[in-house]
């Protein structure tokens, strides 16, 4: 499979490989791409053939049709490419690797400090991607290739790293990174990290990529679970309010992750809900991720999900959103208390509103601890299916 991946990158050719994705193991026929892209049925047929030589594509049988020869379908092979996420957070790192369809086919996690130095943790990063890469190589007993196209690294006097290049099954697409805001996704440099001021200004893509020699791409941690979370099939308005070692939001508006001009959107932990109470690590007072966390540290779980939801019901106040979802590790610990205390004062509200409506629901976001690192391997999918926002 001699086929660049990221070469494949056209808007025609991201249409039909979005159809493929979702046609699932049954297929779909040139035909009924040719009817749902709006595209010739001939330059369909030259987009598949490119996809068939390159191996993402390849006949799963013939369908019946209304009239004339059966019709071949065509279908996606998940394992042709390969992504990672990796989630960066305050004390541990877990590690993702997904095929074409997202489906996880390898997993690792270790604990890390995040205020190690940013030698300590983009070597550590880079070491728990190999290792995770090299492991499931060994399980599949294939050789995973990364796509070219990858920026030179520092590190010798050829530019590789001392460490060899990456090998996956397929073509690798590259790392996503997804890790505590604010940050500038663009240009892959961290701000300063609420209670690590010292990574202000880092260029943590750039030194990944150096390291891994592939595509790196970062983004808040909200951020890629919220993409997550929209690329399986959460559809409307919604936010992703994530409650682990810190507090943030992402959110969906319109179909696509809403990050803001510069990145700062859903830093929703850092809304002052108390003038003058507890100091907060951003320099704030009164903060809710402040209050949050304490009341979590104190075990007054209902504590901590009333503050949550006074939140949440700001941000249905200022978006009107179809949805809250909750995720990160607190929450995954136990989930009832805080679906039942968000839902409650999101209730309460609408009830003193006089909503005509339900109030908006409140569910527990599915993906678990490793959602997050599901949604930074998504940052690379994406872009192939045509989503923008990856």
């Amino acid at each position: 499979m001699g086929a660049n991946l990221l070469a494949l990158r056209s808007h025609n050719t991201a249409l039909v490989l979005d159809l493929l994705r979702t046609a699932g193991p049954d297929g779909i026929s040139r035909l009924e791409l040719a009817e749902r892209t709006g595209l010739t049925p001939q330059a369909v047929s030259k987009i598949t053939a490119r996809l068939r030589d390159s191996g993402l594509a390849t006949e799963a049988g013939r369908r019946a049709s209304t009239g004339g020869k059966p019709r071949t379908v065509l279908r996606l092979v998940p394992e042709a490419g390969h992504a990672v996420g990796v989630h960066l957070d305050r004390d541990e790192l877990r590690v993702v690797l997904v095929d074409l369809t997202g489906t996880v086919v390898g997993e690792r996690g270790a604990a890390l400090d995040l205020g190690a130095g940013s030698g300590v943790v983009v070597e550590a990063v880079g070491r728990e991607v190999e290792e995770l890469v090299a492991g499931t190589v060994g399980r599949e007993g294939e050789e995973l290739v990364a796509g070219t196209g990858v920026p030179e690294a520092a590190g010798s006097a050829d530019g590789r790293s001392a460490s060899a290049p990456l090998a996956v099954t397929g073509h690798l697409l590259g790392v996503g990174v997804a890790l505590p805001g604010p940050l500038d996704h663009i240009h892959g440099v961290l701000h300063r990290v609420t209670g690590f001021p010292e990574w202000d200004g880092f260029p943590l893509r750039d030194a990944l990529a150096r390291r891994l020699r592939v595509p790196v791409v970062v983004d808040k941690d909200t951020n890629a679970a919220a993409l997550g979370l929209a690329v399986g099939g959460e559809g409307g308005a919604f936010a992703y309010l994530h409650l682990g070692t810190g507090l943030g939001a992402g959110l969906v508006i319109g179909g696509g992750v809403h990050r803001g001009a510069r990145t700062e959107a859903g830093e929703f932990g850092h809304q002052v809900i108390q003038l003058d109470g507890p100091p907060c690590d951003c320099g704030n007072r009164g903060c809710i991720e402040a209050l949050c966390l304490a009341a979590v540290a104190r075990g007054d779980l209902d504590e901590a999900a009333r503050v949550l939801g006074a939140g949440a019901a700001n941000l249905v106040g200022l978006l009107d959103i179809d949805l809250v979802l909750l995720g990160g590790r607190t929450v995954a610990a136990d989930p009832e208390p805080f679906v039942h205390g968000v839902a409650a004062v999101l209730g309460e509200r609408a009830r003193r509103e006089g909503a005509r409506e339900a109030a908006v629901p409140v569910r527990v976001a599915p993906g678990g601890v490793r959602g997050v690192a599901e949604g930074a391997a998504q940052l690379l999918l994406g872009p192939l299916f045509g989503r923008a926002d990856g």
